[in-house]
């Protein structure tokens, strides 16, 4: 299971995240933030549970990516 989680509340809008992992990823055309597609929200983190352990290293570089450390992959 790949848990990738999202603190979208202090996004900056830089758009890395969709340029490394543009399947995961896209920016909002409302704020400009980036939203994790399919995620739950739970108080402003969102998160996406994946049994494909392949979307781990183009989730994992978009969290390299990130400027502010907002993103999170996590592998069990």
């Amino acid at each position: 299971m790949v848990i990738i989680t999202l603190q979208r509340d202090k996004c900056i809008g830089c758009n890395y995240c969709v340029e490394m992992d543009p399947i995961h990823f896209q920016m909002s055309k409302k704020d400009g933030k980036s939203v994790l597609i399919h995620s739950q929200n739970a108080k402003g983190f969102f998160t996406l549970k994946l049994a494909n352990h392949a979307i781990a290293e183009s989730c994992e570089m978009a969290a390299k990516a990130c400027p502010v450390k907002i993103i999170t992959v996590k592998e069990t």
